[in-house]
């Protein structure tokens, strides 16, 4: 595609040399199994990075029991620091006006993202977004960072009618289906059917859902996480509702854990398996195949607990009091219960089935966010097709005319904000 616009490609080989690999190699074999994951070179936590992609190689939230993972985790650690040397030479010997490229986390995105930083390049993110036909550009950034630290007045400023609620809440509702999504994991049902059908659910109990993770996915660290991972989360949760025989926990295991591109080998299930053996007749557990529908299971409950799922912004628009306990693009918003520490949660379960319900004000601005999130930032492409899971899409260009200015609004969106670094945010009805 680029040798056919004439564009100059450059090479990895062409800014490293067998000097700097050797000297990677020798900096890398020289360290103690223990910090890999933390190691920091350059300034950059090319660790970190490592750890992120040997584990979505994986498929898996640890390495510890993963044959060869210390070894696998030594390459995608060299291959960091060489996207990192690499980087430094290209940005030393060539000026750049913008970076854009895919996701910014894992290898070699993350290192590249950290490099341009240091040199005070601009960089912009993208993703393919949940609605179809749509993408996610952030500045600065992987969306994973920029929509948590995104200020409020970024939307809360912005208008929002009567037609916007409406055309949410219908969005939302779709999403049970994934009918107007790129990829989804759901599958609808009849409103006559039970969700806790054959649950064995004690109708007399409260009943509190819970919503796991992918063990591997976007293995980050943030700051604010009250807990050190989504398994400790869950292993606290689960110790304490093991305690209670007045109240329900309903653990729906993400179906993607089976059904995703990256299938995990290591399964919320049998984690659960090997730590308690078998759980009180009070926890139930949906497993990721199980076809019924999560949406219509949660809406069910009393109230949801979740670690970093992006439900922690769809459940509250349904008038569902979210728990939020780890890093989501939900909190700190005002529509959610927002865990701050280890103790805040235990006070918080031990209050439990009282919990308040949200109000009128708090469901419109969850309503809100969602809608700036999934029509403002999610920005369309006419030109994009929705083609099948593993490829989930294309783009039916025909002619470079289709693509100047005033063709597509969307387009229009990305290119204004990679050149004049303006917030990769749709005009109201410009879409339309």
């Amino acid at each position: 595609m680029f040798r056919e616009a004439e564009i100059p490609l450059l090479y990895y080989s062409q800014f490293i040399s067998e000097a700097d690999q050797r000297e990677i190699d020798d900096i890398v074999e020289g360290l103690d199994d223990g910090v890999l994951s933390g190691f920091s070179w350059h300034g950059v936590p090319v660790g970190e990075h490592a750890r992120a992609g040997a584990l979505r190689y994986y498929g898996s939230g640890t390495l510890e029991n993963e044959a060869g993972g210390g070894a696998i985790l030594r390459r995608y650690l060299k291959a960091s620091m060489q996207s990192v040397r690499v980087m430094e030479n290209l940005l030393t010997s060539q000026t750049f006006d913008r970076v854009v490229f895919h996701h910014g986390i894992y290898v070699p995105q993350g290192a590249v993202g950290d490099v341009c930083r240091k040199f005070e390049v601009p960089v912009v993110n993208w993703n393919l977004a949940y609605r179809e036909r749509s993408v996610l550009f952030s500045h600065h950034d992987t969306y994973h960072r920029s929509m948590i630290a995104e200020p409020s007045e970024s939307w809360q400023t912005l208008p929002f009618t009567e037609r916007d609620e409406t055309e949410i809440v219908d969005y939302i509702k779709s999403r049970r289906s994934g009918s107007n999504d790129w990829i989804s994991f759901q599958s609808e049902r009849s409103a006559s059917q039970d969700p806790f059908e054959g649950l064995d659910i004690d109708s007399q109990k409260p009943v509190f859902g819970l919503l796991t993770n992918v063990m591997w996915d976007a293995q980050l660290h943030f700051k604010a996480n009250a807990f050190s991972s989504m398994l400790e989360w869950l292993y606290e949760t689960v110790d304490y509702f093991r305690m209670r025989t007045d109240i329900q926990l309903l653990i729906r295991i993400h179906p993607a854990e089976v059904l995703g591109s990256v299938p995990s080998r290591q399964k919320v299930s049998d984690l659960l398996t090997a730590r308690y053996g078998s759980l009180p007749e009070t926890i139930k557990i949906v497993e990721p195949d199980d076809p019924r529908n999560t949406y219509l299971l949660m809406e069910r409950c009393r109230a949801v607990l979740v670690y970093g799922t992006k439900m922690a912004i769809e459940l509250p628009c349904l008038g569902i009091t979210t728990i939020v306990a780890g890093e989501a693009w939900a909190r700190n918003k005002g529509f959610t219960v927002d865990i701050s520490s280890k103790e805040n949660y235990a006070e918080l379960l031990a209050e439990l089935p009282a919990i308040p319900c949200l109000t009128a004000d708090q469901i419109r601005l969850a309503r809100h966010y969602a809608h700036y999130l999934f029509f403002r930032r999610m920005i369309p492409l006419g030109f994009a097709e929705k083609r099948h899971r593993l490829t989930p899409v294309a783009y039916n260009v025909e002619t470079l005319q289709s693509l100047l200015p005033g063709k597509d609004a969307g387009l229009d969106c990305l290119c204004n904000g990679i050149m004049n670094l303006t917030p990769f945010v749709m005009r109201a009805g410009a879409e339309k």
